[in-house]
């Protein structure tokens, strides 16, 4: 999803946007861009994709999101639909070092303002 006219935002940034709360922060949090997006509740999906600093949008609140963003070396993992997660989540998330982030927002409204923010056609 990434191209030419595309550009890259630090996830701080991204996690205002989209109104989103942190609830697990790497110590690193402050240097991690987000260049690419994936979005999907489908795993497998996640895995044949080939980009670097991807931010993985799903409404899939299961450790398989954390493992699946770990494997293909997402920034982050966004919750969207405001879902509560398991307690082991965010434990996998930490164990890790992977951002997870919460939004209240729809995943395909939370799609459309990452799509303007990152200048994705």
């Amino acid at each position: 999803m990434n191209d030419a006219r595309s550009v890259c935002c630090p996830l701080i940034k991204v996690a205002r946007a989209l109104k989103a709360e942190i609830l697990y922060q790497p110590h690193h949090v402050s240097a991690l861009m987000v260049c690419n997006v994936t979005a999907t509740d489908l795993m497998s999906d996640v895995l044949v994709v080939d980009k670097d600093n991807i931010l993985l949008v799903t409404s899939l609140a299961s450790d398989q999101a954390i493992r699946t963003a770990h494997i293909i070396g997402a920034v982050a993992v966004i919750i969207a639909n405001g879902k509560n997660l398991p307690s082991s989540m965010l434990q996998v998330a930490e164990e890790l070092d992977i951002c997870v982030l919460r939004t209240q927002l729809p995943k395909f409204e939370t799609c459309a303002i990452l799509s303007r923010m990152l200048r994705i056609p």
